[in-house]
């Protein structure tokens, strides 16, 4: 069914409650602008309709034997076991036997390598004289591409992805030019993924059904052909590297915002915002009419596409609860990306002192049982300004000021992104590494002398800093810190005097890390004499000294 059918479906269903809740609903939905963008970027799938159908030999046979014969020679027909030679098949058509099948690529470009007599052949070349294959028709059990969400163009018949009449569809439909939405925004100077040849965060590539992302140099890397636009890796990122773009999450925000506006301007009480995607329209339909008038629909692209912030701001706004109404049909891992930033608002609503199903996840076959609250836990006109990141904790700090809380330090789940970190000063010694890779710089130089600074606000515990650490004397502790200007204020986490140097007084170093080089280095051959004196002195000095040595010993510069 398609997204405008459902829609008006759902309004029509709206429009047919006429209490003082209903008619505030109304108005909401009415008056609200709708979320979306009109003009999004896209990319272009060209398409011949050349399609592999691959599996177990009977099941091929039975596929082939539905092909229209007007289409059979769009189909290459590869055979996994060796009951080829017995089976039936349709006039003009011919099993290729493989033991091996590898497949990769996307609608229009599918590269399909086969093994045979341990010989590896592109089949599209030896078979069609075409470098890809168009359409790819898995009629296997495991399947031959594991992405839990295989590519456009990719039919898993055999794992129940899709259906043989799909796929029999797809052989006449799935031929030409075809555009899809680009879904996501990229900014990797804000990525916690890599610095300076060390991993941190991996949450995007962990979170993505359709395994859209990947570590390419370093550095994450997104394959629009590939992505689906499910939502889960911006809601996992931490650091808004990944934005959701369809519409962002910001727009998503001040939709909600309005919503309740208006909502309230028409004597609206108690509002319950339901997000809702992907849910057939008979579903939710049957499901709403059974609920209160005061829980308004709000459909998102994907029910991932917006996270914990946006739930929080909704509270914020006043809404009494939010409740994430998920299909059958959510991808794993979506859903658990889903369920660790639900475990994460759950520890936030119980330090507050509230019902950790104030936010919520039900099935949209089970609404109707979803325990629902009545009463709002804020009243907040002003929209929350800022990164995600700052709007969660704006609106984390407006509910807590209207609860009494029994800690202003809180536990989170382990892997969530709020804390701060420990240093065991006593062994550190200033390099700096820990600076050099913090990707948002929660972790600062003083500057004017030896020293670093660490705001807690700014941490997503990535772990770059403590693997960065060539000491070992970095310890992440995840928690959140309740007290606003503790959390945002900048304090310094270790400082020292700076050694100065012996011969121009000059201050170049951390006093512990030239204490630190001396001792490691006092035996070393470079290091003796006089030499091990140059670890005191500051880099023009040092040079000095090198040079005014090989000038007075001219058979030293043979051992440079």
């Amino acid at each position: 069914m398609s997204t405008i059918t459902k829609i008006t479906t759902l309004n029509q269903l709206v429009e047919q409650t006429t209490d003082v809740n209903g008619k505030a609903r109304q108005h909401a939905l009415r008056a609200t602008v709708t979320l979306g963008n009109l003009i999004p970027s896209t990319v272009t799938y060209e398409s011949r309709g050349l399609a592999l159908v691959v599996g177990g030999g009977e099941a091929v046979a039975s596929f082939a034997a539905q092909i229209p014969a007007s289409l059979r020679d769009q189909a290459v027909l590869v055979c996994t076991d060796e009951s080829s030679n017995a089976i039936p098949l349709p006039e003009g058509m011919a099993f290729f036997y493989a033991r091996e099948v590898q497949v990769d690529g996307f609608l229009g470009a599918f590269d399909v390598f086969i093994t045979h007599t341990l010989v590896k052949q592109n089949l599209a070349q030896i078979t069609q004289g075409r470098e890809h294959f168009d359409l790819i028709i898995d009629l296997s059990e495991r399947g031959f591409h594991f992405a839990e969400l295989p590519p456009l163009g990719y039919y898993s018949v055999g794992r129940s992805i899709v259906t043989s009449d799909d796929a029999l569809d797809a052989l006449s439909d799935m031929t030409g030019t075809f555009d899809k939405p680009k879904f996501f925004r990229l900014d990797t100077n804000s990525c916690a993924h890599s610095a300076r040849g060390i991993e941190g965060c991996t949450r995007c590539i962990d979170a993505c059904p359709a395994d859209a992302l990947s570590s390419v140099d370093s550095a994450i890397t997104i394959n629009p052909y590939l992505c689906q636009g499910m939502g889960s890796c911006a809601t996992a990122c931490p650091t808004e590297a990944i934005s959701y773009s369809l519409p962002d999450p910001d727009n998503t925000q001040h939709f909600v915002f309005q919503l309740l506006a208006h909502y309230r301007e028409q004597g609206g009480q108690s509002p319950i915002v339901l997000f809702y995607a992907e849910a057939s329209d008979t579903e939710l339909a049957e499901q709403l009419a059974q609920l209160p008038s005061r829980v308004i629909p709000v459909r998102l692209e994907e029910l991932a596409s917006v996270g914990i912030d946006s739930w929080f701001s909704a509270l914020a706004y006043g809404a009494s609860q939010v409740v994430l109404a998920a299909s059958s049909s959510l991808p794993v891992k979506t859903r658990k990306v889903l369920e660790q930033e639900l475990a994460v608002a759950s520890s936030f609503l119980s330090s507050l002192g509230h019902s950790a199903d104030r936010i919520a996840l039900s099935s949209v076959t089970s609404l109707s049982t979803q325990n629902l609250y009545s009463n709002a836990l804020l009243d907040q006109s002003k929209k929350l300004e800022g990164s995600k990141r700052e709007k969660l904790a704006q609106a984390l700090d407006l509910l807590a000021s209207n609860a009494v809380l029994v800690s202003t330090v809180s536990t989170v789940p382990d892997g969530a992104p709020y804390g701060r970190i420990d240093v065991a000063t006593s062994d550190c010694t200033l390099c700096m590494g820990c600076v050099a890779v913090c990707p948002t710089d929660a972790l600062q130089s003083i500057g004017s002398s030896p020293g670093m600074t660490f705001r807690e606000q700014d941490c997503v515990q990535c772990g770059l800093c403590e693997k960065a650490c060539p000491e070992s004397v970095i310890t992440l502790v995840p928690r959140y810190h309740w007290d606003a200007a503790t959390r945002q204020q900048r304090d310094i986490v270790h400082e020292e005097p700076a050694a100065e140097c012996i011969r121009c007084g000059k201050p170049f170093a951390p006093v512990s890390m030239v204490n630190m080089l001396i001792e490691k280095l006092s035996n070393h051959s470079h290091f003796q004499d006089d030499a091990i004196k140059r670890l005191s002195m500051c880099e023009d000095c040092r040079v000095r000294d090198i040079v005014s040595d090989m000038m007075d010993n001219p058979d030293k510069q043979l051992k440079v």
